[in-house]
């Protein structure tokens, strides 16, 4: 049975719920920053926000990953180079370290086969 993680007060959890089927409905998620209500559609709005907030890219030399890295922490964001392959858990690393400028949501697509 497929699932959806999801932040709840802190804690994250894997919530199950039925596999697809016609006529299903099936949740996709989407980064949204927060203080502007704007869902990330590129890497290219992503990296304006996070500079704006205090990361910097980050290079080492790894020719697939983008990352990001904010010199008051420890923390480093690793992505993938092709924004195509940006999926949840990159959206949830992003979430958990920056909790109050970032936030996933909810799409719901219409499954017709």
């Amino acid at each position: 049975m497929p699932g959806v993680w999801e932040i709840k007060n802190g804690v994250v959890r894997l919530v199950e719920k039925p596999g697809d089927s016609h006529g299903a409905t099936v949740r996709n998620k989407v980064l949204v920053h927060l203080s502007s209500n704007e869902v990330i559609t590129s890497y290219a709005s992503l990296e304006r926000i996070l500079i704006s907030i205090g990361w910097e890219r980050y290079y080492d030399g790894d020719p697939d990953l983008l990352q990001y890295h904010k010199r008051s922490t420890v923390h480093i964001i690793s992505l993938p180079k092709d924004f195509k392959n940006f999926k949840f858990p990159h959206m949830l690393d992003i979430v958990l370290k920056n909790r109050n400028d970032f936030t996933t949501r909810d799409t719901s697509i219409t499954n017709n086969n």
